[in-house]
């Protein structure tokens, strides 16, 4: 147990360590792919800021020598067959083994110098997941067009979810070791960081923001993302997480639609038969219940998956309360 004294960024580096306070163990995890301008810079800048940490590379089948270049560096190498950065990130949370999760990408876009403040605050707040919210200084840092889609996405996340962060987007993130421990990644690609957001919005998790500086990449360092195809994805990817976590508004909304259209096209047959006791549109009167019928379904299918919702909810929720609070660590 930790004292009740705040955390500071130079007790976290391990500037100050005394009184038999047990130092938690701190991973860097860096995804990777094609990142050989970079690579080294990356792994310097943690080096000298968190210099007690593990520091592991995950390689996505690089072309280059990202590889050769981070094992020079003194990082800890491994490799991810499976193209993608959800992919990378389901093998980071598997296999590295740590009480302090630092996740960033190995572009160099991200400052390490930042990294002390997010654990410090992590720790005294006794939060699972703090975000490097990213502050942008040089004009070709973070591009136009992501900086709209940022803010679009995010502000769709919290009309779906209630609630969001200010940079759903960010590739910096500090986690707790319960976080990553019931973090069941399923996204394959750069929608990562919405399931990771939409993860700690579920389950109510104590979580933070810490602005960061966002610097430009590096000569010879190209950004993967596709800002049209990868927000489409990420599009897709919330309105799937909307329907998995949230089933029964999801199917109500569909219930509620095709209730409305059905009664809007049985009021003309209501109004006939009562003034002619007939109904002459037969196909229409099918069509009608038709959409009563599945309107009906369509609300029982959400009833259904909201109890399946729970019992998988209530499941991630003690494989987390397993693992100890950032505050005891």
């Amino acid at each position: 147990m930790r004292s009740a004294s705040r955390w500071t960024p130079e007790q976290v580096r391990g500037d100050v360590v005394g009184n038999g306070v047990t130092e938690p163990r701190i991973a860097v995890i860096l995804p990777c792919y094609n990142e050989e301008a970079a690579i080294a810079q990356t792994v310097a800048g943690f080096r000298a800021a968190l210099p007690t940490a593990a520091i592991y590379v995950f390689d996505n089948n690089s072309a280059d020598r990202t590889v050769a270049i981070a094992r020079e560096a003194g990082a800890i190498v491994r490799t991810e067959r499976m193209q993608g950065k959800g992919n990378v990130v389901r093998r980071m949370f598997a296999d590295v083994d740590a009480d302090i999760y630092v996740m960033a990408d190995g572009d160099a876009t991200y400052d390490a110098a930042a990294a002390p403040a997010m654990i410090a605050k992590m720790r005294d707040e006794g939060l699972d997941m703090v975000v490097g919210t990213r502050v942008h200084e040089a004009a070709d840092a973070y591009r136009r067009g992501h900086v709209l889609g940022n803010r679009a996405m995010t502000g769709l996340l919290a009309r779906l979810f209630g609630r969001s962060f200010t940079d759903i987007f960010s590739g910096y993130r500090v986690f707790s070791r319960r976080f990553v421990k019931s973090f069941p990644v399923l996204s394959a690609g750069f929608e990562i960081e919405t399931e990771i957001s939409v993860h700690a919005l579920e389950l109510k998790m104590p979580v933070g923001e810490v602005e960061t500086r966002y610097l430009a990449r590096p000569e010879g360092s190209a950004s993967k993302l596709s800002t049209y195809r990868d927000g489409f994805r990420i599009a897709r990817t919330i309105l799937t997480l909307y329907r998995i976590e949230k089933p029964m508004l999801f199917f109500g909304w569909i219930a509620l639609a095709l209730a409305a259209l059905a009664v809007g096209l049985a009021a003309p047959l209501v109004m006939t038969y009562l003034h002619t006791g007939l109904v002459p549109r037969f196909p229409t009167a099918i069509l009608v219940t038709g959409l009563v019928i599945l309107a009906a379904l369509s609300s029982f299918a959400g009833l259904i998956l909201d109890t399946v919702v729970r019992g998988r909810r209530e499941v991630r929720r003690l494989a987390y309360l397993a693992q100890p609070a950032p505050a005891n660590l």
